[in-house]
């Protein structure tokens, strides 16, 4: 199931996307939050009559950096002998649609297309054999990603948590096998980035077990699980597309900051 976060008139709900096609979507609005057992209420409204929210508002982003070794390679960096974590802040998450600021400290925006791991109840100390069942689905991101500033801080939290850093949509697809997607991004129609989920050097599970040995998740928190090779510049006007097998395409364009 396809579940989308949106506004309409003032008011903010969630919604099962049904159909297909860019103009044969609807949404079904549910009654009641994702996370618990919930009921479609039968209401529906076109997707183009609203607007796409960010699918989740996490609690926290805990993002995974130097996940595929051809990445890794193409920054200069050796693959790490343990998964690399860091904090996007909630202030940085945007949804489909949205513009990407380009923050005043940098002249070396890049993106990073990246599968999204959005948890569905609170979890610690998850065994692997359990790491599906506190999923709840998956989502576009976008590591958007001040490479300067990256380069010449020791901590990442300027260069990759500004406001608008992370795009994530267009909605939460929760029937999925996330282990073989085909993983790309444009940027004005042009292919940059094109890898598959399978070349992850820490699969999903390895990184829930390596996340919540240290933190509890909650509900509608956020894993951001690498990106492939490819990443490059974003320049002010671009319109950059993530897009994942099986879920969709997470659309944003990039606008001065002011």
């Amino acid at each position: 199931m396809r579940i989308a976060r949106f506004s309409i008139d003032g008011n903010v709900a969630f919604g099962a996307v049904e159909g297909e096609g860019p103009d044969g979507l609807v949404l079904d609005i549910i009654k009641g939050i994702p996370y618990a057992e919930f009921e479609l209420s039968g209401t529906k409204v076109p997707l183009n009559k609203v607007r796409l929210l960010p699918p989740v508002l996490p609690n926290k982003v805990v993002a995974i950096g130097r996940n595929y070794a051809e990445h890794a390679a193409e920054l200069g960096n050796e693959v790490p002998d343990v998964p690399v974590a860091f904090f996007k802040p909630t202030t940085s998450v945007i949804g489909s649609g949205d513009a990407i600021e380009y923050p005043s400290f940098s002249n070396e925006l890049h993106h990073e297309a990246e599968l999204a791991v959005v948890i569905g109840r609170m979890c610690r100390e998850v065994p692997r054999e359990r790491v599906k069942d506190v999923i709840f689905g998956y989502t576009c991101a976008n590591d958007v990603t001040a490479r300067d500033a990256q380069k010449r801080e020791k901590q990442w939290a300027r260069a990759k948590g500004f406001d608008t850093s992370c795009p994530l949509g267009p909605w939460v697809e929760t029937d999925l096998d996330p282990h073989d997607l085909t993983i790309q991004a444009t940027v004005n129609g042009e292919q940059r980035q094109l890898g598959r989920t399978s070349d992850m050097i820490r699969s999903i599970e390895d990184l829930v077990v390596h996340i919540t040995e240290a933190m509890t998740l909650l509900p509608g928190d956020v894993i951001l699980t690498g990106t492939p090779a490819g990443v490059g510049p974003l320049h002010v006007g671009d319109e950059v597309a993530v897009t994942i097998e099986g879920i969709g395409t997470l659309t944003n364009k990039v606008i001065k900051r002011g």
